[in-house]
C-alpha cells in the first residue's frame, strides 16, 4: 500500500487538513536499470512550504494542484537498478510526500547513519544548520562581543542561530512563545537571555532591557510586531538577516508595520532577506564547521518528531501554533 499527501486546493489564510487529500494505492512499483525504489523514512515539514501552496510569484514555483507536497526526506533505497546506490543505503534530497517513490537518484545525497542520527541530516546537519550558518556569518557578519538577537528563537535555525552566535563570542537574546521554550533556549541552548513575547506587554521595553549595549545583528524568522520592536533598539551598522516571516504567512491582507526605512537610514544599518541556496558554494565550509562542532559537543538541537506518514499534514499545521520544540520532523 503506497500513500500520497496532494495539494488538494490552495488555503485561504492559515492551512487546515481539507487542503490536503490522501490518496492510498494498492500497487507496487517496478524499477527500471538506472533506478532506485526509495521508502521514506522521516519528512521535513516546513514553514517556507505555506509560500508554496499559494499560487504567487516567489523564489520556487508554488506546488501543483492534484500533485504531491514535496520537501526534505530521508528515505531508505529498499531496491537498486542504480549503480550508484546499494540496497540499504540511506539518502537525503528533495522528495514526494509518498511512502514509496521511484528516483533515477538525481539530487541525492547518501547520509550515514552511524555518523549521526538519520534525522539530523534534515535540521542541524541538513538545510536547518546551513540556513543559520550562512545566513549569519555571510549576511549577520558577527564580530566577537556583539549583540545578536534571534526571534523564533526556539525554532529550527534558530535554535542553531543562537549557539553558532555563542560559539563566536557574541552575547545572544532569544524570543520564544512559552517560558518551557525560554527556558531551554537559556539552559540547553546557552542563550544569554530570552524572552517569552506571549507574556510580554511592551516588546521594546522588553528588549532595551535584555540588550543594554543595543542590537547588532537581529536574526528575524518571524517579522510582524516582534521585529517592529527590535528595530527601536538597532545599533548604528546593524545587520538584520531575514529569513523568515511566519507571523504573517497566513495573512489575507497586508500586514500594517512601521517603517523600516527611518529606523535603516538613522543607524545605517542593513536589511537582507536570503534563501539558503544563495550561499551553495559557502556549503563545505558550513558543513566542517557545523559536523565540527556538534562532534565537540558545542553544537545540540532538539527535534519534535511526530510519527505515522498520515500526522505528516498535522504536524506542518501544528508549526503555525508553535507546538514545536527545534526541527519538525515525521517519523514515517
Amino acid at each position: 500500500m503506497i500513500q500520497t499527501i496532494i495539494l488538494k486546493q490552495r488555503p485561504v489564510g492559515k492551512p487546515t487538513l481539507s487542503d490536503f487529500e490522501f490518496i492510498k494505492e494498492d500497487t507496487d512499483l517496478n524499477i527500471e536499470k538506472g533506478e532506485i525504489l526509495l521508502e521514506a523514512t522521516y519528512i521535513s515539514v516546513d514553514p517556507y512550504l505555506r509560500g508554496r501552496m499559494s499560487d504567487a510569484k516567489s523564489y520556487v514555483a508554488p506546488f501543483e494542484l492534484g500533485k504531491p507536497i514535496t520537501s526534505g526526506v530521508i528515505a531508505k533505497v529498499i531496491a537498486s537498478k542504480n549503480d550508484k546506490f546499494t540496497e540499504g543505503d540511506f539518502v537525503s534530497g528533495m522528495m514526494d510526500w509518498k511512502t514509496q517513490q521511484i528516483s533515477k537518484g538525481e539530487g541525492l545525497l547518501k547520509v550515514d547513519k552511524d555518523r549521526a542520527p538519520l534525522s539530523a541530516y534534515l535540521g542541524i546537519l541538513g538545510m536547518t544548520g546551513l540556513t543559520a550558518y550562512c545566513g549569519l556569518t555571510q549576511i549577520g557578519k558577527p564580530k566577537a562581543g556583539e549583540t545578536l538577537v534571534v526571534s523564533g528563537a526556539a525554532g529550527a535555525v534558530g535554535s542553531v542561530v543562537g549557539q553558532i552566535g555563542k560559539i563566536l563570542g557574541l552575547y545572544v537574546v532569544g524570543i520564544a512563545g512559552t517560558d518551557e521554550k525560554v527556558e531551554m533556549l537559556t539552559s540547553k541552548f546557552g542563550f544569554d537571555h530570552a524572552i517569552n513575547y506571549n507574556t510580554t506587554d511592551d516588546m521594546k521595553a522588553a528588549l532595551r532591557t535584555a540588550c543594554p549595549d543595543g542590537v547588532d545583528v537581529y536574526f528575524d524568522n518571524v517579522g510582524g510586531t516582534i521585529s517592529d520592536a527590535v528595530l527601536y533598539n538597532i545599533n548604528k551598522f546593524a545587520r538584520m538577516v531575514i529569513c523568515g516571516a511566519i507571523s504573517v504567512y497566513n495573512n489575507t491582507e497586508a500586514p500594517k508595520s512601521v517603517s523600516v526605512q527611518p529606523f535603516l537610514v538613522k543607524n545605517s544599518a542593513l536589511m537582507q532577506g536570503f534563501i539558503v541556496s544563495n550561499y551553495m558554494d559557502k556549503f563545505p565550509e558550513a558543513m566542517k564547521h557545523l559536523s565540527g562542532w556538534l562532534a565537540e559537543g558545542k553544537l545540540t538541537y532538539s527535534e519534535t518528531v511526530v510519527e505515522g506518514f498520515a500526522n505528516t499534514t498535522q504536524a506542518f499545521l501544528d508549526l503555525f501554533d508553535g507546538k514545536n520544540k527545534g526541527k519538525m520532523i515525521v517519523k514515517a
